[in-house]
């Protein structure tokens, strides 16, 4: 009988706080041993044994039963990982991870084995940028009658539901940044928004395409692909903030708001997008985040979040760290 797995630290840190957390982690031992079960799959003994983890999943590297390479997926479950399994079965393996099995309810999914050691955050900027953009084109999806699109949340709709629940977050988190910002955002949700605009050009969009999300298929081919989506059904151009908000210490420190705009540009010539579109969801995203960081009490982050929403807008906020001082996102 393989051994018990192991749950990473950093992974069992991140979840102690909370009792769904707790609970999900109690759990989690068992559901691998099931997941194992279920699909005929044993424990990679070339990994160690050892237990991958993203943000939020444990992720076990395992073998069929006719020796082929996969992981075993269980994320904890949220609303974000509730559209993976749908948008994985849309893209079939085309420009993001291949999606082999799965159980009944999508909460233990069966992935092909990627490259972990390789992603974009070990690639020098310009290329990242070019493979990001070759990714996106290839993800931008638009709807078909394939019953998966019913999994898929509506990205305008999100905006409308954005424009009351901000302003109420704000005043109710004692108002942690400047009232322009917030104007910013909500102008976004005005324009964006379900009321606002419906848009024959809409796609299934990756909401969470930074670089740690983009690996390298095994091998010599240089193939890249993109794993844990967080899917919504929109405006191709949402998918660019988490290029934005991560490698922020790549950024020139003499003029870092001008450097990030031009990596914004070189992101939408990269994938073909609209320049201002992707700075009106960049922004609104940015503020959403600031908020629910500091609901969580991560002043850095939100600090983090203020400043590239800030630098999208065109005005700087008063009171903020230097970049080189902000945190990794």
């Amino acid at each position: 009988m393989a051994p018990a797995v192991v749950v990473p630290d950093a992974l069992r840190r991140r979840y102690l706080g909370s009792r769904a957390g707790r609970t999900w982690l109690q759990e989690l031992p068992d559901r691998v041993e099931a997941g194992l079960a279920a699909f005929r799959l044993v424990p990679d003994p070339a990994a160690g044994g050892q237990a991958w983890h993203g943000h939020g999943a444990l992720v076990l590297p395992v073998l069929s039963t006719a020796g082929s390479p996969a992981v075993l997926k269980l994320p904890f479950p949220h609303p974000e990982a509730a559209t993976e399994a749908a948008a994985l079965q849309l893209w079939n393996g085309r420009g993001a991870v291949r999606l082999l099995d799965q159980d009944a309810a999508g909460t233990c999914l069966v992935l092909e084995r990627l490259n972990p050691e390789r992603t974009l955050l070990d690639v020098d900027l310009p290329e990242a940028v070019r493979i990001w953009g070759s990714l996106v084109r290839v993800l931008s999806l638009p709807e078909t009658e394939s019953p998966q699109w019913a999994a898929i949340p509506s990205l305008a709709e999100r905006a409308e539901q954005l424009s009351d629940e901000l302003p109420a977050d704000w005043d109710a988190l004692d108002r942690p940044f400047e009232r322009w910002l917030l104007e910013a955002a909500l102008e976004v949700c005005q324009t964006r928004g379900a009321v606002g605009r419906r848009s024959a050009g809409d796609v299934l969009v990756h909401a969470d395409l930074h670089y740690a999300n983009v690996l390298a298929r095994p091998g010599a081919g240089g193939d890249y692909a993109a794993i844990d989506p967080q899917a919504v059904f929109g405006e191709p151009e949402y998918a660019v903030a988490p290029m934005l908000w991560n490698r922020l210490q790549d950024l020139d420190p003499e003029a870092p708001e001008d450097a990030l705009l031009a990596r914004l540009e070189g992101l939408c010539a990269a994938a073909g997008l609209d320049r201002s579109a992707a700075v009106d969801w960049s922004i609104l995203r940015e503020v959403a985040n600031a908020l629910e960081y500091v609901r969580l009490g991560l002043r850095a982050d939100a600090a983090r979040s203020v400043w590239v929403a800030s630098a999208l807008s065109g005005r700087r906020h008063p009171g903020l760290p230097a970049v080189r001082d902000l945190p990794a996102a």
